[in-house]
């Protein structure tokens, strides 16, 4: 690591180059979700407090944005497998019941996810056409077709995240220290 500060006494420090070549299909769709939502709160911001009359259609649509800004960006989350975890007794279990118990809860989550996103399906096929939104006269289908294309993409990435724990043999369950190592 280079020093901070130089010979002439002053603070010299270099920014390392962004690269956003990994960055996740989810994560381009989450940001433009949370970018329409921050123009819609705006939006409502200015029509409530600066002309003192307040669109009415804004806050219903900034919470279905931040449902879908939630549901697509929690995808980001199972890509980089770092939800809340507690890998404590981990450390003090036999090797391969550790391993066993990790590619379980691998396969839970698989199961949570596909459950999940079946349940939204049948959902939506119950509420079918006529349940529409309070303020906007569109179907409240698209906003639970969000939340089943974000359930669909974290089982998808759940697959992948457990082919890629059982392909090195360990999962950041067993060794925490990795999950430093996976994203660097």
């Amino acid at each position: 690591m280079p020093p901070v500060m130089g010979a002439d006494g002053e603070f010299h420090a270099q920014d390392e180059a962004v690269v956003l070549s990994g960055t996740a299909p989810e994560a381009w769709v989450a940001l433009a979700f949370f970018w329409v939502l921050g123009g819609v709160v705006l939006y409502q911001f200015v029509t409530r407090y600066v002309f003192n009359d307040s669109a009415a259609w804004t806050e219903e649509i900034a919470r279905y944005l931040l449902i879908a800004t939630v549901f697509t960006g929690a995808t980001i989350g199972v890509i980089k497998n770092n939800h809340i975890q507690v890998d404590f007794f981990y450390r003090y279990m036999p090797r391969r019941f550790a391993r066993g118990l990790a590619t379980a809860v691998d396969i839970a989550r698989i199961v949570f996810f596909a459950a999940a996103s079946v349940l939204t399906v049948l959902m939506m096929l119950k509420l079918g056409s006529n349940s529409r939104m309070t303020m906007v006269d569109l179907p409240m289908n698209w906003v639970y077709g969000v939340c089943l294309v974000g359930f669909m993409a974290m089982a998808f990435r759940s697959v992948l995240v457990m082919r890629n724990h059982l392909r090195r043999g360990y999962s950041v369950l067993e060794r925490p220290e990795s999950a430093f190592e996976d994203h660097r």
